[in-house]
């Protein structure tokens, strides 16, 4: 058995989500959205990421986590908040002992939809189908919960790999 929390880190908004994968079995723990104060300094909303994702770290004790990387916005400036972002959730999951694990938002959306080029939609669908929920999560929760379950497919697939090498 092995927690996974998936984390699409934002400046404003910072999606989670976590499963737990029991032999070929993905359960639904919980997902949300942490969201940044919009009055105070870019810094205080760092330390506020920072606090609240590893609350929830902290409660549900994930040994994995997945997080997407960042990739390249035409806005330099929000593409710098977003790593910053990014990293704050990294030190979180990696001062609480999680090991970290990063996939492009391609990645994520082919190992969940099938095509790496899906729209928040179609991730937020097949989400909600995987995970056997009764609604869809929120976009960020959904993109969470998906870097989540491909960390799962990835990590899986990378296992079933090595028995069969190891079988010859």
């Amino acid at each position: 058995m092995t927690v996974i929390i998936g984390i699409d880190p934002g400046s404003r908004v910072t999606g989670y989500g976590v499963v737990r994968t029991v032999k070929q079995r993905t359960e639904y723990l919980t997902c949300g959205c942490i969201r940044l104060a919009t009055d105070g300094s870019f810094d205080e909303r760092l330390v506020q990421l920072y606090d609240e994702l590893s609350a929830v770290i902290a409660e549900y004790g994930p040994a994995e986590a997945a997080i997407e990387k960042v990739f390249m916005n035409r806005n330099v400036d929000s593409a710098l908040k977003l790593g910053h972002a990014r990293g704050v959730a990294m030190v979180a999951a990696r001062r609480a002992g999680v090991l970290v694990n990063e996939y492009s938002a391609t990645q994520i959306k082919q190992s969940v939809v099938g095509r790496g080029h899906a729209d928040k939609a179609q991730v937020q669908h097949m989400v909600k189908f995987l995970l056997g929920l009764s609604q869809a999560p929120s976009a960020d929760a959904a993109d969470a919960l998906a870097a989540a379950l491909c960390h799962g497919a990835m990590r899986d697939g990378n296992a079933r790999i090595a028995l069969a090498g190891g079988a010859r």
